[in-house]
């Protein structure tokens, strides 16, 4: 009995002093499993990644904004809100990106079960029709849908509206973000049902339809395409919202904002954490950082973005939201038809 008991106390020991060493350093003072470990996650807390389809103008004035105040690198992966929650999807279990900032809430919230659950410590300070419901889509920005038109090419074709976009004249000359890859293409597409298809959805389509021979098989796979193609000539309209607009206007490009006659939605941007992100506590920091009444007022001043705050007040030199024609986003008919929409919509592409 004493030689088992003086057995087993020795081996505790030498499991002991495995332990503690396995804590410190070896004989080469070379560092150990633990010290490693706290080197990579003091490593990654100093990083972010960023999937985004937001303008390279606002990309370039919030980036370096939360990279001064925070210390935190951010790694920028841009592309349009479909093709970016594909990715997301696929990289579910093993997340390679810890924020997707970008997005309507059409678009995303059927895919939240992708998203942490996360509510910002701003959002008792945004308006009503922006707070984070869900619990895990916030929204940082309100946005206009718009039509953006090109100056120097219009010559004497009016556009004023969807109608307009049916002229003979604009022909294979429209910019329009293909909705199976872009929220704001989505977003547009119920805008034209919920205004021109409001009464009829059949007539809606048939807008859609005659819209989609007069794009003359072009579709444009991102969203940020579409007011470069637009400004640089390639385009004489595109289809897209008012803070890609704006950014064109402020830019001295030769282009004007047209908000839709037939109605306007106006749809909150969003920004989420990807479930399961590497970076969490950097992502929350962006998302806190996004929706602070700072951040919120200074884009509102340098970008003419449409803060989601009751505290920040609106862009100049841009319309007041009572100087056009809003439409009330059925925001469930939405979610409940989205990828009906989307298999009709690409039916249509095809068949013409």
């Amino acid at each position: 009995m004493k030689r088992t008991f003086v057995f087993l106390l020795t081996a505790c020991m030498i499991l002991l002093s495995a332990a503690c060493s396995s804590t410190g350093t070896d004989k080469t003072g070379t560092a150990t499993n633990s010290e490693s470990n706290e080197s990579v996650k003091s490593e990654a807390s100093k990083s972010l990644v960023v999937y985004t389809a937001a303008a390279t103008e606002v990309m370039n004035v919030v980036i370096p904004e939360f990279e001064a105040k925070t210390g935190i690198k951010v790694e920028v992966v841009t592309a349009g809100t479909g093709e970016l929650l594909k990715r997301i999807e696929a990289e579910k279990d093993n997340p390679l990106g810890d924020v997707e900032w970008g997005g309507t809430v059409p678009v995303v919230v059927p895919k939240q079960q992708l998203f942490e659950p996360y509510t910002s410590e701003n959002d008792s300070a945004m308006i009503d029709t922006a707070k984070n419901t869900e619990g895990t889509i916030t929204r940082n920005n309100i946005i206009p849908m718009v039509l953006l038109v090109n100056k120097n090419l219009i010559g004497d074709i009016k556009i004023e509206g969807y109608a307009d976009l049916l002229n003979p004249k604009l022909k294979g000359k429209i910019a329009f973000p293909d909705p199976a890859k872009s929220s704001t293409g989505l977003t547009h597409l119920a805008n034209i049902l919920q205004t021109i298809g409001a009464e009829d959805e059949n007539k809606g389509w048939d807008y859609v339809n005659s819209l989609i021979k007069n794009l003359d098989g072009k579709l444009i796979s991102s969203s940020s395409a579409v007011p470069k193609g637009v400004a640089d000539g390639e385009y004489v309209v595109g289809i897209t919202h008012e803070e890609m607009a704006s950014a064109a206007v402020r830019q001295g490009s030769p282009v004007e904002i047209v908000y839709m006659n037939e109605g306007v939605i106006v749809s909150p941007g969003t920004v989420q954490i990807i479930k399961g992100a590497k970076n969490m506590e950097n992502a929350k920091k962006f998302v806190d950082f996004i929706t602070s009444k700072d951040l919120q007022t200074l884009t509102a001043e340098k970008l003419n973005m449409r803060a989601s705050r009751t505290d920040v007040p609106a862009p100049t030199g841009l319309k007041e939201v009572t100087e056009f024609k809003i439409v009330q986003e059925n925001l469930q008919k939405e979610l409940d038809n989205n990828q009906v929409w989307l298999d009709k919509f690409k039916d249509l592409y095809t068949s013409n």
